[in-house]
């Protein structure tokens, strides 16, 4: 019954801010002017691209086995880093795309990291043993990296360049093993 009455808590709770983000306008100026969102028909996936190269922020999270991860850990692969929640239909959509991404580029240096928002460990490893996923997911309990990255609406997805720099940036479901994102993922893996 606790669990329960906090789902619900936590529910509202999220629609409360996704309602003021969209109601603040979405990115303040100062971020709208940091990105390019480029919507023409060869970027249907409707990434954002930082005008200038930044360093994409460390962080260190744990596993659900209790394994703590860096960011730094991979540096010189290309990262794509999933913010998801369980309870997010959106990004239950997208994780098939992901996994077969996944499956197909992971032998080319991908690295496909999966920061779940403030769940256990149980119900993640339920979640990804009942979706046949066998990407990394990482429990961001408190939700600090989520806002470090502002993950304000889930899901969100930030693709990090071999360097360390935010490459792309994409909000919502996507279809990550399209040509178009698999194209993408190629291009950033044979650059140097």
């Amino acid at each position: 019954m606790l669990i329960w009455i906090g789902s619900i808590v936590l529910g509202v709770m999220i629609i409360a801010v996704l309602v003021f983000y969209n109601l603040k306008g979405g990115l303040s100026q100062q971020e709208q002017s940091s990105v390019t969102v480029i919507e023409d028909s060869t970027n249907k996936l409707r990434l954002e691209f930082p005008k200038t190269p930044a360093a994409a922020p460390n962080f260190e999270l744990k596993d659900p086995a209790g394994k703590p991860l860096s960011l730094k850990d991979f540096r010189g692969k290309v990262v794509f880093l999933n913010f998801w929640a369980t309870w997010c239909p959106p990004c239950i959509e997208e994780m098939p795309a992901m996994e077969k991404l996944h499956q197909e580029l992971e032998k080319d240096g991908l690295v496909m990291l999966a920061v779940n928002f403030q769940e256990g460990p149980e119900r993640v490893k339920e979640f990804f043993t009942q979706h046949n996923l066998t990407f990394t997911p990482l429990l961001d309990r408190d939700g600090k990296v989520t806002e470090q990255y502002q993950a304000w609406g889930l899901p969100v997805s930030v693709v990090i360049n071999k360097r360390g720099q935010i490459a792309a940036r994409a909000t919502g479901s996507k279809d990550w093993h399209s040509d178009e994102a698999r194209q993408f993922f190629k291009k950033l893996l044979a650059d140097d």
